[in-house]
């Protein structure tokens, strides 16, 4: 879901701190990508970015787009949805955390949430097994309580 003029700009002030807090360069093309992501409908992809940069900022190459999405992945600024090749803002960048969306196949709403028995879950499970996770996402695809309550679901 996009965010308001209001938490858009709260959130572009908000990774202008932590960047600066933490040391690294929130470039204006960064900066326009992570507006892109946060300001975006839905779940927005790579190539949908580099159109909507293209209008404001000439003719940028894909990969100064994915440079960009990489490192605001890397200041946990926003999130990769894996099963939808899609970037969405964080809704709270300010802690780390396990990322666990929930994304409606029917309308594309995609909600954050932060689930600690589940974070502690899968933290315990790749204890038992040895496993690393590189980026412990979570996503649960179906239907929102919007859209099974006005029949919208697709079969």
């Amino acid at each position: 879901m996009a965010l308001n003029k209001r938490n858009l700009a709260r959130i572009l002030k908000l990774a202008d701190a932590l960047c600066e807090e933490r040391g690294v360069r929130l470039t204006p093309q960064r900066r326009k990508v992570l507006e892109l992501v946060c300001a975006a409908v839905g779940p927005i992809g790579a190539y949908e970015i580099l159109d909507r940069l293209r209008q404001s900022m000439g003719n940028p190459a894909p990969p100064t787009v994915y440079r960009a999405l990489d490192f605001l992945l890397e200041q946990g600024l926003i999130h990769k949805l894996e099963s939808l090749h899609a970037y969405v803002g964080c809704s709270h960048p300010d802690h780390p955390h396990a990322s666990q969306f929930l994304i409606c196949s029917d309308c594309g709403d995609v909600s954050e949430i932060e689930n600690r028995e589940i974070a502690m879950s899968l933290r315990q499970a790749q204890e038992n097994t040895g496993f690393k996770a590189k980026r412990p996402v979570v996503e649960l695809l179906g239907s929102c309580a919007q859209c099974q309550t006005t029949g919208h679901q697709k079969d």
